[in-house]
């Protein structure tokens, strides 16, 4: 627990609204027990030790619809999985940076190098956002590569195309494409 906290401070603290708020609450080991994975995800996963699942949101890359998904970090990879298949595998070896705002939003972005096997950057929105970016970072050991931002962030979406993440403030939290084609975050 302490050695996650003093990462969380690190990459967080007078970084991220909601950082204060979330000291005191432990991490939790997992969010998800293996039983409560499909079994076919984890033959998929081939024996690889699981270290953590959470339920995420994954936002597509083009149309921006959001989809009920689970982000399973094993010892070597992050995995983005859909019921009962593995829809983006990223070794963390090959991970490019992880970015969030600096407001109190839940949206991560895992940034993924151009190449034929990834489709392009992952957008997901997880309700434990200090928890999931600290043991995300700290299994690759890419501390140094998590970012907060502030107003917008540039993600890949594939075959060399980019889109913007512009963030704001409102009354209500939502996430939802603008008329400019941005993907806008409340």
């Amino acid at each position: 627990q302490l050695e996650q906290k003093v990462v969380t401070s690190a990459v967080f603290r007078g970084k991220k609204e909601g950082y204060q708020q979330s000291i005191n609450q432990p991490f939790a080991d997992t969010r998800l027990k293996e039983s409560e994975i499909n079994p076919r995800v984890l033959q998929l996963i081939q024996g690889e030790k699981i270290k953590y699942v959470t339920p995420v949101i994954k936002y597509d890359r083009n149309g921006f619809k959001a989809r009920e998904r689970l982000l399973v970090l094993t010892q070597s990879s992050a995995c983005v999985v859909e019921m009962a298949k593995i829809k983006q595998k990223i070794d963390y070896s090959t991970l490019k940076g992880i970015s969030t705002s600096n407001l109190s939003d839940g949206i991560v972005v895992i940034h993924v190098p151009e190449d034929n096997k990834q489709k392009g950057d992952a957008i997901l929105h997880c309700e434990h956002i200090f928890e999931t970016v600290t043991k995300l970072c700290m299994l690759a050991n890419k501390q140094n590569l998590v970012k907060v931002v502030q107003g917008s962030l540039r993600f890949r979406i594939g075959s060399g195309k980019e889109g913007t993440m512009v963030f704001t403030v409102g009354q209500e939290p939502q996430v939802f494409k603008a008329k400019n084609g941005q993907l806008t975050v409340v």
